[in-house]
């Protein structure tokens, strides 16, 4: 039971990665803000059943996969308000002034929303370290996805940090095509986490039957 649900952990992460990915690049031409915000959502769904996974796959390093579920918890809890309060309140409230929008606005760069939403990402890469730890690899494939989940972690310093530095403020140059470049990377770095994450519980359900 336990690598069915990782399985659907990691396809629908890996579903979910690969729709923002495309919203995002549709986001040049139209305003695509309301679909990205969708699929982060199922981001956050599918990596919390991907992590409780993989931290019950390996009890005997119980602290690390706790550790990850814990951090992965708080980042779904962040991402859902964020992006929950992105599709209905912002988007269907035409009245919300200037000064409501800077506060709870994913969409306005440097609002406190937004700002959230980079450190609900930057508690998702400690989670992955953490998970990255907790994995008992057994082959390369395993390894690789070791690694990309422990290197990941170093993300969360970008997430903790960045939101205090003036990048992602009103008036600064470019903001919109940095973002969105990141963004993308991003998602070419995550991608094959969870294609790798996929192959690891099918190959344990396999090894079980």
């Amino acid at each position: 039971m336990d690598h069915t649900v990782g399985r659907v952990g990691a396809g629908v992460t890996g579903a979910a990665v690969l729709c923002f990915t495309v919203s995002m690049l549709f986001g040049f031409f139209a305003d695509t803000l309301f679909y990205s915000c969708l699929s982060s959502m199922f981001i956050a769904l599918g990596y919390v059943l991907f992590v409780g996974a993989l931290a019950a796959a390996n009890p005997q390093r119980r602290a690390a996969g706790l550790a990850a579920i814990a951090f992965a918890a708080v980042y779904a809890a962040i991402i859902l308000l964020v992006y929950f309060a992105e599709v209905t309140t912002v988007r269907m409230n035409a009245a919300l002034s200037a000064e409501a929008l800077s506060l709870i606005s994913y969409g306005v760069a440097g609002s406190l929303f937004f700002n959230y939403d980079l450190l609900g990402y930057g508690l998702m890469a400690l989670s992955t370290f953490f998970a990255g730890w907790a994995l008992q690899p057994k082959d390369g494939g395993d390894r690789a996805l070791r690694a990309l989940l422990m290197i990941h972690g170093v993300f969360f310093l970008s997430g903790l940090i960045v939101p205090m530095l003036p990048v992602f403020t009103e008036g600064a140059g470019g903001t919109d095509l940095l973002g969105t470049l990141l963004l993308e990377f991003w998602c070419a770095y995550f991608l094959p986490v969870c294609i790798l994450g996929y192959r690891y519980f099918a190959k344990a359900a396999r090894e079980a039957a």
